[in-house]
């Protein structure tokens, strides 16, 4: 499978449709952006059953600022609509493999559940 373009219509429809998804946020002008860009094309290619995305955040600043992103490039990932890891700069293709086997291990019910928790937490 390929990556898919995120911009604000399609982030929440990708991150809720979806079990397990990437987001790379990145720039043309960023070095190891630029690196870990077919790092992140060949895992796509590899791993099918994983929604890999990528965010501009030339073209997107709105949601790059979203997401408070202050460093290129930023890995976030989600499972079942829960962001569990986020990380920047570039992976090297073992790194990248084995987080997506960590983020396939996750329970998503015990996901939501901590989720749920914490947000119950913040808002008491």
């Amino acid at each position: 499978m390929s990556t898919t373009n995120l911009d604000m219509q399609s982030l929440e429809p990708t991150i809720f449709g979806n079990d397990t998804v990437l987001i790379d946020f990145w720039a043309d002008w960023c070095g190891p952006c630029k690196m870990f860009a077919p790092v992140y094309d060949k895992a796509a290619t590899k791993h099918g059953d994983v929604t890999f995305a990528k965010v501009d955040t030339e073209a997107q600043p709105d949601l790059a600022a979203a997401f408070g992103i202050q460093a290129i490039p930023t890995l976030v990932a989600f499972r079942g609509g829960v962001m569990v890891f986020r990380q920047s700069g570039a992976l090297p293709p073992a790194a990248l493999d084995e987080l997506v086997g960590k983020l396939r291990e996750l329970d998503i019910e015990e996901v939501r559940k901590m989720a749920a928790e914490q947000q119950a937490q913040a808002q008491a």
